[in-house]
């Protein structure tokens, strides 16, 4: 089993970073190295999921967590359009997901899983259409339980298993020739 969990500490952040105690988002300024380091583990993560369905059929991954039953639980009971629409779930709203509505949904989906999901509200990179690659039109930036709810589904209902073919038949069609 791959635990997504065990990528998390990429470049040095993630799961054992420690923010200090008396830090306050809001009074923060915006360190442009800071944010370069940021940005570069979320593309790390994401090239390692990435890296991981194109080599490893998604639909028979078994589990990405420990707590996937439970994140797919929660996100049945709040996201039930999105559950039960493959299309939705296929290709993301990223309007509807960044409304004042949808980030108030997405809060209180994931707040239970504070202080059990490692880096719940870490950054982190979401293909907008599952058929495709990362890339700067495909992806949206979200949280990593958000992440992990739209990617476990996806991969149960073989959503994903597009990316994989298509990486199989590239790696195919350059072996041949």
């Amino acid at each position: 089993m791959v635990d997504l969990e065990d990528l998390a500490g990429v470049a040095g952040a993630g799961p054992n970073a420690q923010v200090p105690k008396d830090f306050d988002a809001e009074k923060a300024p915006n360190a442009e190295e800071i944010e370069q380091q940021f940005a570069v583990v979320c593309f790390e993560q994401a090239e390692a999921y990435f890296n991981l369905i194109t080599s490893i059929k998604p639909s028979t991954l078994s589990r990405l967590t420990k707590w996937d039953d439970e994140i797919i639980e929660a996100f049945t009971a709040a996201f039930p359009e999105l559950v039960n629409d493959d299309e939705k779930l296929r290709v993301l709203n990223e309007e509807e997901m960044k409304s004042p509505e949808g980030k108030k949904r997405w809060r209180e989906f994931m707040m239970p899983f504070d202080g059990k999901v490692n880096d719940y509200n870490f950054g982190t990179l979401i293909r907008s259409n599952c058929e495709d690659d990362y890339t700067q039109e495909n992806s949206i930036f979200g949280l990593r339980v958000q992440f992990y709810a739209i990617e476990i589904l996806r991969n149960r209902r073989g959503l994903n298993d597009a990316v994989y073919e298509k990486a199989q038949a590239e790696k195919k069609a350059k072996a041949s020739s």
